[in-house]
């Protein structure tokens, strides 16, 4: 092999060795026959020091204490949710976390802001565990999307770069003026 071609292959690894080097691991969950909660609370479970809800419906009562139980163990835990489907839900999980201490941010769409009829919605869905964990997908937090909805949930173990851009987006929301 010539110079040229070595000095080629090595730039080339080079190049690749961030994308070699990741080790993301991806997982996908579909409910209702999934039960998609069971990986969520695994991963809740295994936490250590953050754990970063963000979903528009939070309804399922083993989530909620799962992640009471985490904040007992002293992981810094923080939840938002979407403030009009909170008040209005009696199921949703919000008035438990106030109860509990969780610290909880209901925040409304950026359209509700400015008054209009079709008012948007803070419809995100994501978590981020100790920044190298991140769930994202149609999934809420609920009992229906476990056991009546079609849903999807994906999970990026050792997510690195991901955690942080989902850490930037959850901490644009929770600065949010309400």
């Amino acid at each position: 092999m010539t110079r040229a071609c070595l000095a080629a292959a090595a730039l080339c690894l080079i190049a690749l060795a961030p994308l070699l080097a990741a080790d993301m691991v991806v997982q996908a969950c579909f409910s209702p026959q999934g039960k998609c909660s069971s990986h969520i609370l695994r991963e809740i479970e295994t936490a250590k020091k953050e754990l970063l809800v963000a979903v528009y419906a939070f309804t399922n009562d083993e989530l909620a204490n799962a992640l009471v139980q985490a904040r007992k163990r002293g992981v810094a835990v923080q939840v938002i949710v979407d403030r009009e489907f909170d008040l209005a839900n009696e199921n949703s999980k919000g008035k438990f976390f106030d109860a509990q201490k969780i610290p909880l941010r209901r925040v409304s769409g950026v359209k509700a802001k400015t008054q209009e009829k079709d008012a948007g919605l803070m419809h995100q869905k994501f978590a981020v565990i100790d920044r190298r964990i991140v769930f994202t997908g149609s999934y809420n937090w609920t009992r229906s999307a476990d056991n009546l909805n079609d849903e999807n949930l994906l999970l990026f173990r050792d997510a690195g770069q991901l955690a942080e851009e989902y850490r930037s987006v959850f901490f644009r929301l929770w600065e949010r003026k309400q």
